[in-house]
């Protein structure tokens, strides 16, 4: 049997507003985006087209509002893993992508730390050989 993280859930408090982040500031590429009801649409997203792994985008309803943004707590919550380093964070920084810790090479490869558009922590890494 072969099983594998297919998806993870993000709080969002708009699908627009955070569609045009995704895409215009990490480059993500929307995969859906299917109205469901009046208020709630399936949208996924994923880092690049060869990526196994996606968001799905979950607009936040009554007390969810509360966790945008803290989904983990404070802690780093997603990880983007790249095949360089330093392209992807210039980038980002061009972009207005928001580090909050500066790049560090640590024993598991090159990292550095971003808040999201609602502040989710990211590590971007470039795995080490």
């Amino acid at each position: 049997m072969s099983t594998y993280l297919a998806q993870i859930s993000l709080l969002v408090n708009d699908y627009d507003e955070a569609i045009e982040y995704y895409q215009n500031k990490l480059n993500f590429v929307l995969v859906e985006d299917n109205k469901l009801t009046e208020e709630k649409r399936w949208v996924v997203m994923k880092p690049s087209d060869q990526s196994q792994c996606s968001l799905l985008l979950a607009k936040a309803v009554g007390n969810q509002k509360d966790q945008i943004g803290n989904q983990s707590g404070g802690r780093v919550f997603l990880f983007l893993h790249t095949d360089d380093f330093d392209r992807d964070y210039n980038a980002m920084m061009n972009r207005g992508v928001k580090f909050v810790r500066d790049p560090q090479i640590q024993p598991y490869g090159k990292v550095g730390v971003f808040a999201d558009l609602y502040g989710n922590l990211w590590d971007l890494i470039e795995p080490a050989k």
